[in-house]
């Protein structure tokens, strides 16, 4: 659901930016009171995951569409709303500069409605409820499954008024709206089902990390969390490596939904705007399309290349944000 640039106006570009900075200056905030110095390491290693497993598209049947999850609530359930949240930012920032997924211009979007939606009303609205009455295998996927769905259609939507507002008349609301709910119907029960799986790992492993964070309870000292961080970096690999080159071809939910209305993937803007975006995006992604740069076809190695480099990119810049978090944190304590 990574919107590109011709997809908005500068005007909401900007609307959608100054948001999202705002929600990642909160999320600092409550992360610098609310982060246990022990899930740093878990920030960078579910960042590099959810990086990895966004580039897995999966298809849906009958469709001739496709979809990838979008992590939020994942990260939430085990870091936490506001620490998820900038790991989210981390990944989406990581990939419109780096990989030239998802627009320059879009970014304030792209960060909105795929990290805001996840982590902070999916979460503590949909899942931890329905979690807090007891934990069992069925209820993480009874909770996963009904919170990735209303996320992601609350995504879906804003992607259809953000285009709106921004005077797309190529791609008219009603038509827009009635392909992009569906699609992102059976894209979010694909999440609820993946997310429920690495919940149901995390809990059989280590059940204190998602039942101390709905409770609240701080993990303390005696509690490991080295099992579910080494099983975890592994699997980021496994996935950005070696999966990510069986990822589905076919459009994903946002791209479906346009060519069946304007028949093309993507619309064509003009303006000093997009043209700046676009020049950024040139000189900063060194990966675009998660392939090497100017090379002339998908190459699988390319591909994998993307997939490790783009996780050990994102691992490291998630895990300087909660340390250096901690750090600030640990400074004021000490001179206060």
């Amino acid at each position: 659901m990574h919107m590109s640039d011709a997809l908005i106006s500068p005007a909401v570009a900007g609307v959608m930016a100054t948001a999202s900075t705002g929600l990642i200056a909160y999320s600092v905030y409550k992360t610098k009171d609310e982060l246990e110095e022990k899930k740093i390491p878990l920030m960078g290693v579910m960042g590099a995951f959810v990086f990895a497993a966004q580039m897995i598209n999966f298809t849906i049947p009958g469709t001739g569409s496709s979809g990838h999850i979008g992590g939020g609530l994942l990260l939430a359930s085990i870091l936490g709303p506001a620490p998820a949240f900038l790991v989210m930012s981390t990944v989406l920032i990581i990939q419109a500069l780096f990989f030239a997924d998802g627009g320059v211009l879009a970014l304030g979007c792209n960060i909105f409605n795929m990290g805001f939606y996840g982590c902070m009303i999916a979460y503590p609205l949909i899942f931890k409820p329905i979690i807090k009455k007891g934990f069992s295998k069925g209820r993480i996927v009874l909770a996963s499954i009904l919170a990735s769905v209303i996320g992601l259609q609350l995504g879906a939507f804003s992607v259809v008024i953000e285009t709106l507002l921004s005077g797309r008349t190529e791609l008219p609301f009603t038509s827009f709206v009635l392909l992009m709910q569906p699609i992102h119907l059976a894209i979010g029960i694909g999440e609820g089902i993946i997310t429920a799986g690495v919940l149901c790992f995390i809990h059989s492993a280590r059940p204190e990390i998602l039942e101390y964070e709905v409770s609240g309870k701080k993990l303390g000292l005696s509690i490991s969390l080295k099992k579910v961080t080494i099983t975890m970096v592994v699997l980021a690999a496994l996935v950005g490596g070696v999966l990510s080159l069986y990822a589905s071809s076919y459009p994903d939910g946002l791209e479906w939904s346009m060519g069946n209305i304007i028949g093309e993937k993507e619309l064509q803007t003009e303006g000093k705007a997009y043209k700046k975006a676009e020049n950024i995006q040139e000189t900063t992604s060194f990966m675009p399309d998660y392939n090497f740069k100017n090379a002339n076809e998908d190459s699988s190695i390319g591909t994998s290349a993307a997939g490790i480099v783009g996780g050990a990119i994102t691992l490291i810049f998630a895990f300087l944000i909660g340390f250096i978090i901690s750090k600030i944190k640990k400074n004021k304590t000490v001179m206060n």
